[in-house]
Protein backbone atom coordinates (compact mmCIF):
# COMPACT_ATOMS: atom_id res chain seq x y z
CA UNK A 1 0.00 0.00 0.00
CA UNK A 2 1.46 3.33 -1.07
CA UNK A 3 -0.54 4.96 1.71
CA UNK A 4 1.39 3.00 4.34
CA UNK A 5 4.87 2.41 2.96
CA UNK A 6 5.32 5.01 0.23
CA UNK A 7 7.40 4.68 -2.92
CA UNK A 8 8.07 0.96 -2.64
CA UNK A 9 4.37 0.33 -3.32
CA UNK A 10 4.03 2.73 -6.24
CA UNK A 11 3.05 1.13 -9.55
CA UNK A 12 3.13 3.30 -12.65
CA UNK A 13 1.25 2.28 -15.75
CA UNK A 14 -2.23 1.31 -16.85
CA UNK A 15 -1.83 -2.34 -17.94
CA UNK A 16 -3.07 -3.84 -14.68
CA UNK A 17 -5.92 -1.34 -14.40
CA UNK A 18 -7.03 -2.13 -17.94
CA UNK A 19 -6.84 -5.88 -17.28
CA UNK A 20 -8.82 -5.61 -14.04
CA UNK A 21 -11.45 -3.37 -15.60
CA UNK A 22 -11.79 -5.81 -18.49
CA UNK A 23 -12.22 -8.65 -16.00
CA UNK A 24 -15.21 -6.83 -14.53
CA UNK A 25 -16.72 -5.84 -17.87
CA UNK A 26 -15.30 -2.30 -18.05
CA UNK A 27 -17.64 -0.76 -15.49
CA UNK A 28 -16.13 2.72 -16.00
CA UNK A 29 -17.82 2.86 -19.39
CA UNK A 30 -21.29 2.62 -17.84
CA UNK A 31 -21.46 6.25 -16.63
CA UNK A 32 -20.18 9.73 -17.40
CA UNK A 33 -17.28 11.03 -15.37
CA UNK A 34 -15.23 14.06 -14.38
CA UNK A 35 -11.49 13.53 -13.86
CA UNK A 36 -9.70 15.74 -11.30
CA UNK A 37 -5.91 15.96 -10.99
CA UNK A 38 -3.51 18.42 -9.36
CA UNK A 39 -0.89 18.68 -6.64
CA UNK A 40 -3.22 20.29 -4.11
CA UNK A 41 -6.94 21.00 -3.94
CA UNK A 42 -8.13 18.07 -6.01
CA UNK A 43 -9.94 16.53 -3.05
CA UNK A 44 -11.78 19.75 -2.21
CA UNK A 45 -12.63 20.39 -5.86
CA UNK A 46 -13.86 16.81 -6.31
CA UNK A 47 -16.11 17.00 -3.25
CA UNK A 48 -17.48 20.41 -4.26
CA UNK A 49 -18.35 19.22 -7.75
CA UNK A 50 -19.98 16.07 -6.37
CA UNK A 51 -21.93 18.13 -3.86
CA UNK A 52 -23.31 20.47 -6.53
CA UNK A 53 -24.17 17.69 -8.94
CA UNK A 54 -25.99 15.86 -6.17
CA UNK A 55 -27.96 18.97 -5.27
CA UNK A 56 -28.81 19.38 -8.96
CA UNK A 57 -30.60 16.03 -8.85
CA UNK A 58 -27.98 13.74 -10.35
CA UNK A 59 -27.01 10.40 -8.85
CA UNK A 60 -23.32 10.95 -8.17
CA UNK A 61 -20.41 8.63 -7.55
CA UNK A 62 -17.31 10.02 -5.85
CA UNK A 63 -13.93 8.29 -5.79
CA UNK A 64 -11.18 9.92 -3.71
CA UNK A 65 -8.06 8.99 -1.78
CA UNK A 66 -6.64 8.52 0.74
CA UNK A 67 -9.20 7.84 3.45
CA UNK A 68 -8.90 9.26 6.95
CA UNK A 69 -10.78 6.97 9.31
CA UNK A 70 -12.70 4.38 7.26
CA UNK A 71 -11.58 2.76 3.98
CA UNK A 72 -15.13 3.19 2.68
CA UNK A 73 -14.69 7.00 2.57
CA UNK A 74 -12.97 6.48 -0.78
CA UNK A 75 -16.12 5.27 -2.54
CA UNK A 76 -19.38 7.17 -2.14
CA UNK A 77 -22.70 7.42 -3.94
CA UNK A 78 -24.74 10.52 -3.15
CA UNK A 79 -22.49 11.12 -0.16
CA UNK A 80 -23.04 7.68 1.37
CA UNK A 81 -20.04 5.40 1.80
CA UNK A 82 -19.99 2.04 0.07
CA UNK A 83 -21.44 -0.62 2.35
CA UNK A 84 -19.25 -3.21 4.06
CA UNK A 85 -21.25 -5.89 2.28
CA UNK A 86 -20.48 -4.38 -1.11
CA UNK A 87 -16.76 -4.34 -0.30
CA UNK A 88 -16.68 -7.99 0.73
CA UNK A 89 -18.87 -8.98 -2.21
CA UNK A 90 -16.45 -7.36 -4.66
CA UNK A 91 -13.42 -8.99 -3.05
CA UNK A 92 -15.17 -12.36 -3.10
CA UNK A 93 -15.99 -12.02 -6.79
CA UNK A 94 -12.44 -10.91 -7.55
CA UNK A 95 -10.93 -13.89 -5.76
CA UNK A 96 -13.31 -16.30 -7.48
CA UNK A 97 -12.16 -15.02 -10.90
CA UNK A 98 -8.65 -16.38 -10.34
CA UNK A 99 -6.89 -13.33 -11.76
CA UNK A 100 -3.23 -14.17 -12.10
CA UNK A 101 -1.77 -10.68 -11.76
CA UNK A 102 -0.73 -8.72 -8.68
CA UNK A 103 -2.80 -5.56 -8.56
CA UNK A 104 -1.91 -2.81 -6.14
CA UNK A 105 -4.26 -1.75 -3.36
CA UNK A 106 -5.14 1.37 -5.36
CA UNK A 107 -5.79 -0.47 -8.62
CA UNK A 108 -8.15 -2.93 -6.96
CA UNK A 109 -9.92 -0.22 -4.98
CA UNK A 110 -10.43 1.86 -8.12
CA UNK A 111 -12.07 -0.99 -10.02
CA UNK A 112 -14.17 -1.71 -6.93
CA UNK A 113 -15.39 1.89 -7.08
CA UNK A 114 -16.24 1.73 -10.77
CA UNK A 115 -18.02 -1.61 -10.32
CA UNK A 116 -20.03 -0.13 -7.43
CA UNK A 117 -20.92 2.99 -9.40
CA UNK A 118 -22.24 0.83 -12.22
CA UNK A 119 -24.23 -1.29 -9.75
CA UNK A 120 -25.76 1.85 -8.23
CA UNK A 121 -26.47 3.27 -11.69
CA UNK A 122 -24.85 6.64 -11.08
CA UNK A 123 -25.45 9.36 -13.64
CA UNK A 124 -21.98 10.77 -13.27
CA UNK A 125 -18.86 10.01 -11.22
CA UNK A 126 -16.25 12.45 -9.97
CA UNK A 127 -12.91 10.62 -10.04
CA UNK A 128 -9.90 12.01 -8.21
CA UNK A 129 -6.46 11.08 -9.54
CA UNK A 130 -4.33 9.21 -7.02
CA UNK A 131 -0.84 10.35 -8.00
CA UNK A 132 0.28 12.26 -11.08
CA UNK A 133 -2.05 11.70 -14.00
CA UNK A 134 -0.54 10.18 -17.14
CA UNK A 135 0.29 6.85 -15.50
CA UNK A 136 -2.25 6.95 -12.68
CA UNK A 137 -4.62 3.98 -12.54
CA UNK A 138 -7.65 6.24 -12.95
CA UNK A 139 -6.44 7.38 -16.37
CA UNK A 140 -8.31 4.53 -18.04
CA UNK A 141 -11.45 6.68 -18.04
CA UNK A 142 -12.51 9.01 -20.83
CA UNK A 143 -14.32 11.75 -18.92
CA UNK A 144 -16.69 14.44 -20.12
CA UNK A 145 -14.47 17.02 -18.38
CA UNK A 146 -10.91 17.05 -17.05
CA UNK A 147 -9.81 19.40 -14.25
CA UNK A 148 -6.23 20.12 -13.16
CA UNK A 149 -6.22 22.22 -10.00
CA UNK A 150 -2.59 23.35 -9.70
CA UNK A 151 1.04 22.29 -9.94
CA UNK A 152 3.64 22.37 -7.17
CA UNK A 153 6.40 20.14 -5.86
CA UNK A 154 5.29 16.77 -4.47
CA UNK A 155 6.16 13.16 -5.29
CA UNK A 156 9.13 14.44 -7.28
CA UNK A 157 10.74 10.99 -7.25
CA UNK A 158 7.93 9.82 -9.54
CA UNK A 159 6.76 12.92 -11.38
CA UNK A 160 9.96 14.87 -11.96
CA UNK A 161 11.89 17.58 -10.13
CA UNK A 162 10.78 20.62 -12.15
CA UNK A 163 7.34 22.18 -12.44
CA UNK A 164 7.14 21.63 -16.23
CA UNK A 165 7.92 17.92 -15.77
CA UNK A 166 5.27 17.60 -13.05
CA UNK A 167 2.79 19.54 -15.20
CA UNK A 168 3.43 17.20 -18.12
CA UNK A 169 2.51 14.21 -15.93
CA UNK A 170 -0.68 15.93 -14.70
CA UNK A 171 -1.53 16.96 -18.27
CA UNK A 172 -1.57 13.27 -19.15
CA UNK A 173 -5.25 13.17 -18.16
CA UNK A 174 -6.17 15.48 -21.06
CA UNK A 175 -8.07 13.35 -23.59
CA UNK A 176 -8.93 13.90 -27.26
CA UNK A 177 -11.71 16.47 -27.68
CA UNK A 178 -12.48 16.49 -23.92
CA UNK A 179 -12.49 20.01 -22.44
CA UNK A 180 -10.03 20.70 -19.63
CA UNK A 181 -10.09 23.33 -16.89
CA UNK A 182 -6.76 24.50 -15.46
CA UNK A 183 -7.19 25.96 -11.98
CA UNK A 184 -3.98 27.88 -11.35
CA UNK A 185 -1.83 29.17 -14.17
CA UNK A 186 1.87 30.09 -14.12
CA UNK A 187 4.22 31.18 -16.86
CA UNK A 188 6.51 28.22 -16.23
CA UNK A 189 3.81 25.63 -16.96
CA UNK A 190 1.29 27.45 -19.16
CA UNK A 191 2.76 26.22 -22.43
CA UNK A 192 2.82 22.60 -21.20
CA UNK A 193 -0.97 22.58 -20.88
CA UNK A 194 -1.56 24.55 -24.06
CA UNK A 195 0.61 22.17 -26.10
CA UNK A 196 -1.00 19.03 -24.68
CA UNK A 197 -4.52 20.39 -25.20
CA UNK A 198 -3.66 21.35 -28.77
CA UNK A 199 -2.24 17.90 -29.47
CA UNK A 200 -5.47 16.31 -28.21
CA UNK A 201 -7.71 18.95 -29.82
CA UNK A 202 -9.13 19.49 -26.35
CA UNK A 203 -10.75 22.86 -25.53
CA UNK A 204 -8.78 24.44 -22.68
CA UNK A 205 -10.02 26.93 -20.08
CA UNK A 206 -7.82 28.75 -17.55
CA UNK A 207 -9.92 29.54 -14.48
CA UNK A 208 -7.88 32.62 -13.57
CA UNK A 209 -8.60 34.21 -16.95
CA UNK A 210 -12.34 33.99 -16.30
CA UNK A 211 -12.07 36.19 -13.18
CA UNK A 212 -15.16 34.62 -11.65
CA UNK A 213 -14.08 35.55 -8.11
CA UNK A 214 -14.36 39.31 -7.69
CA UNK A 215 -13.66 39.43 -3.94
CA UNK A 216 -13.64 37.17 -0.89
CA UNK A 217 -13.82 37.72 2.85
CA UNK A 218 -13.86 35.22 5.71
CA UNK A 219 -16.74 35.31 8.20
CA UNK A 220 -17.30 32.77 10.97
CA UNK A 221 -15.05 30.09 9.40
CA UNK A 222 -16.67 30.45 5.99
CA UNK A 223 -15.70 32.36 2.88
CA UNK A 224 -18.14 34.91 1.50
CA UNK A 225 -17.24 35.05 -2.18
CA UNK A 226 -18.57 37.67 -4.58
CA UNK A 227 -18.59 36.19 -8.07
CA UNK A 228 -19.02 37.49 -11.61
CA UNK A 229 -21.84 35.17 -12.71
CA UNK A 230 -23.11 33.36 -9.61
CA UNK A 231 -23.82 36.16 -7.14
CA UNK A 232 -22.69 35.79 -3.52
CA UNK A 233 -21.45 32.33 -2.62
CA UNK A 234 -20.98 31.11 0.95
CA UNK A 235 -18.18 28.51 0.98
CA UNK A 236 -18.14 26.13 3.93
CA UNK A 237 -14.44 25.39 3.29
CA UNK A 238 -12.59 28.24 4.98
CA UNK A 239 -8.92 27.50 4.32
CA UNK A 240 -6.94 30.21 2.53
CA UNK A 241 -6.48 27.93 -0.48
CA UNK A 242 -10.21 27.52 -0.96
CA UNK A 243 -10.74 30.81 -2.82
CA UNK A 244 -8.62 29.51 -5.70
CA UNK A 245 -10.37 26.14 -5.48
CA UNK A 246 -13.70 27.98 -5.75
CA UNK A 247 -12.55 29.73 -8.93
CA UNK A 248 -11.55 26.35 -10.37
CA UNK A 249 -14.92 24.83 -9.48
CA UNK A 250 -16.87 27.72 -10.99
CA UNK A 251 -14.91 27.41 -14.23
CA UNK A 252 -15.72 23.69 -14.25
CA UNK A 253 -19.42 24.43 -13.64
CA UNK A 254 -19.41 26.70 -16.69
CA UNK A 255 -17.98 23.91 -18.84
CA UNK A 256 -20.41 21.33 -17.47
CA UNK A 257 -23.30 23.62 -18.37
CA UNK A 258 -21.96 23.87 -21.92
CA UNK A 259 -21.91 20.06 -21.99
CA UNK A 260 -25.62 19.99 -21.18
CA UNK A 261 -25.70 19.38 -17.43
CA UNK A 262 -28.52 21.12 -15.59
CA UNK A 263 -26.52 22.89 -12.87
CA UNK A 264 -28.68 25.76 -11.66
CA UNK A 265 -27.28 28.55 -9.49
CA UNK A 266 -29.23 27.17 -6.53
CA UNK A 267 -27.38 23.85 -6.74
CA UNK A 268 -24.05 25.67 -6.99
CA UNK A 269 -24.79 27.78 -3.91
CA UNK A 270 -26.08 24.84 -1.88
CA UNK A 271 -23.13 22.69 -2.92
CA UNK A 272 -20.63 25.25 -1.66
CA UNK A 273 -22.51 26.04 1.56
CA UNK A 274 -23.04 22.43 2.66
CA UNK A 275 -20.25 20.49 1.00
CA UNK A 276 -19.14 18.61 4.13
CA UNK A 277 -22.61 17.36 4.99
CA UNK A 278 -23.51 16.53 1.39
CA UNK A 279 -20.27 14.85 0.31
CA UNK A 280 -18.70 13.68 3.56
CA UNK A 281 -15.56 15.80 3.19
CA UNK A 282 -13.29 15.96 6.24
CA UNK A 283 -9.90 17.37 7.14
CA UNK A 284 -9.87 20.66 5.20
CA UNK A 285 -9.36 23.40 7.80
CA UNK A 286 -11.88 21.40 9.78
CA UNK A 287 -13.18 22.94 13.00
CA UNK A 288 -13.31 20.18 15.61
CA UNK A 289 -13.78 22.09 18.89
CA UNK A 290 -14.60 25.65 19.91
CA UNK A 291 -12.87 26.10 23.30
CA UNK A 292 -10.03 25.91 22.72
CA UNK A 293 -10.60 26.42 19.01
CA UNK A 294 -9.25 23.24 17.41
CA UNK A 295 -8.67 22.88 13.68
CA UNK A 296 -7.14 20.10 11.60
CA UNK A 297 -5.97 20.13 7.99
CA UNK A 298 -4.45 17.47 5.75
CA UNK A 299 -2.12 19.85 3.85
CA UNK A 300 1.22 18.07 3.60
CA UNK A 301 3.49 19.66 1.00
CA UNK A 302 5.01 23.07 0.26
CA UNK A 303 2.16 23.99 -2.07
CA UNK A 304 -0.38 23.40 0.69
CA UNK A 305 1.69 24.97 3.45
CA UNK A 306 2.16 28.24 1.60
CA UNK A 307 -1.51 28.78 2.48
CA UNK A 308 -1.62 27.01 5.85
CA UNK A 309 1.50 28.78 7.13
CA UNK A 310 0.06 32.17 6.24
CA UNK A 311 -3.30 31.32 7.77
CA UNK A 312 -1.72 30.19 11.03
CA UNK A 313 0.40 33.35 11.17
CA UNK A 314 -2.81 35.39 10.93
CA UNK A 315 -4.76 33.55 13.62
CA UNK A 316 -5.67 35.67 16.67
CA UNK A 317 -5.55 33.73 19.95
CA UNK A 318 -3.82 33.81 23.33
CA UNK A 319 -1.44 30.98 22.41
CA UNK A 320 -1.21 28.98 19.18
CA UNK A 321 -0.38 25.31 19.78
CA UNK A 322 0.57 23.15 16.81
CA UNK A 323 0.43 19.35 16.84
CA UNK A 324 2.45 18.34 13.82
CA UNK A 325 4.01 15.33 12.13
CA UNK A 326 5.12 14.34 8.65
CA UNK A 327 5.88 11.28 6.58
CA UNK A 328 9.51 10.45 5.94
CA UNK A 329 9.61 11.19 2.20
CA UNK A 330 8.64 14.87 2.36
CA UNK A 331 10.98 17.84 2.03
CA UNK A 332 10.15 19.25 5.45
CA UNK A 333 12.88 21.90 5.53
CA UNK A 334 10.89 24.34 3.40
CA UNK A 335 7.66 23.61 5.28
CA UNK A 336 9.30 24.25 8.66
CA UNK A 337 10.42 27.67 7.41
CA UNK A 338 6.77 28.55 6.78
CA UNK A 339 5.61 27.81 10.33
CA UNK A 340 5.04 30.55 12.94
CA UNK A 341 7.88 30.70 15.49
CA UNK A 342 5.64 32.11 18.22
CA UNK A 343 3.64 28.86 18.43
CA UNK A 344 4.23 26.06 20.93
CA UNK A 345 4.90 22.79 19.09
CA UNK A 346 3.95 19.21 19.87
CA UNK A 347 6.01 17.09 17.47
CA UNK A 348 4.51 13.69 16.83
CA UNK A 349 4.25 10.79 14.41
CA UNK A 350 1.30 8.98 12.89
CA UNK A 351 0.68 5.25 13.26
CA UNK A 352 1.98 4.31 9.79
CA UNK A 353 5.42 2.96 8.81
CA UNK A 354 6.05 6.05 6.67
CA UNK A 355 5.83 8.40 9.65
CA UNK A 356 8.89 10.54 10.33
CA UNK A 357 10.25 9.85 13.81
CA UNK A 358 9.01 12.59 16.14
CA UNK A 359 12.47 13.10 17.69
CA UNK A 360 14.06 13.60 14.26
CA UNK A 361 11.31 16.08 13.44
CA UNK A 362 11.78 17.91 16.75
CA UNK A 363 15.54 18.28 16.13
CA UNK A 364 14.97 19.58 12.59
CA UNK A 365 12.32 22.02 13.82
CA UNK A 366 14.48 23.38 16.64
CA UNK A 367 17.18 24.13 14.08
CA UNK A 368 14.59 26.38 12.40
CA UNK A 369 13.71 28.14 15.66
CA UNK A 370 10.55 26.13 16.44
CA UNK A 371 10.27 24.96 20.04
CA UNK A 372 8.37 22.11 21.63
CA UNK A 373 8.53 18.53 22.82
CA UNK A 374 8.23 15.20 21.02
CA UNK A 375 5.36 12.77 21.60
CA UNK A 376 5.21 9.18 20.30
CA UNK A 377 1.55 9.28 19.27
CA UNK A 378 -0.84 11.89 17.92
CA UNK A 379 -3.19 11.28 20.84
CA UNK A 380 -0.36 11.96 23.33
CA UNK A 381 0.59 15.16 21.53
CA UNK A 382 -2.98 16.41 21.30
CA UNK A 383 -3.74 15.62 24.95
CA UNK A 384 -0.62 17.50 26.02
CA UNK A 385 -1.66 20.50 23.95
CA UNK A 386 -5.19 20.35 25.33
CA UNK A 387 -4.01 20.08 28.95
CA UNK A 388 -1.86 23.21 28.54
CA UNK A 389 -4.56 25.23 26.79
CA UNK A 390 -7.02 27.81 28.00
CA UNK A 391 -10.31 28.48 26.23
CA UNK A 392 -8.68 31.39 24.39
CA UNK A 393 -5.92 29.27 22.84
CA UNK A 394 -5.95 27.58 19.44
CA UNK A 395 -4.80 24.04 18.64
CA UNK A 396 -3.89 23.11 15.08
CA UNK A 397 -3.35 19.47 14.09
CA UNK A 398 -1.72 18.60 10.77
CA UNK A 399 1.37 18.10 8.65
CA UNK A 400 0.22 14.78 7.26
CA UNK A 401 -3.00 13.11 6.19
CA UNK A 402 -2.11 10.32 8.62
CA UNK A 403 -1.68 12.68 11.58
CA UNK A 404 -5.17 14.03 10.90
CA UNK A 405 -6.48 10.47 10.50
CA UNK A 406 -5.08 9.44 13.89
CA UNK A 407 -6.46 12.62 15.47
CA UNK A 408 -9.98 12.15 14.08
CA UNK A 409 -9.94 8.48 15.09
CA UNK A 410 -8.96 9.48 18.63
CA UNK A 411 -11.72 12.09 18.69
CA UNK A 412 -14.24 9.54 17.44
CA UNK A 413 -15.13 11.56 14.32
Amino acid sequence: MYQRIGGAAYKAGLDTSIALATLFGNPHKAFRSIHVAGTNGKGSVSHLLASMLQRAGYRVGLYTSPHLVDFRERIRVDGEMISREAVTDFVGRYLAMGYGGSPSFFELTMVMAFDYFRLKQVDIAVVEVGLGGRLDSTNIITPMLSVITNISFDHTQFLGNTLPLIAAEKAGIIKPHVPVVIGEDAAEIHDVFVAKAAAEEAPIVFAEEQQQVKSARREHDRWIIETRDYGTIVDELSGDCQVKNAATVLAAVGELRKLGLNLLDEAVHDGFANVCEISGLMGRWMLVDDAPRTVCDTGHNTGGWQYLGRQLHNEHCRQLRIVIGFVNDKDIAHILEMLPQEAVYYFTQASVPRALDCHILADAARAKGLNGDAYPTVADAYCAALAASTADDMIFVGGSTFVVADFLSFKGR
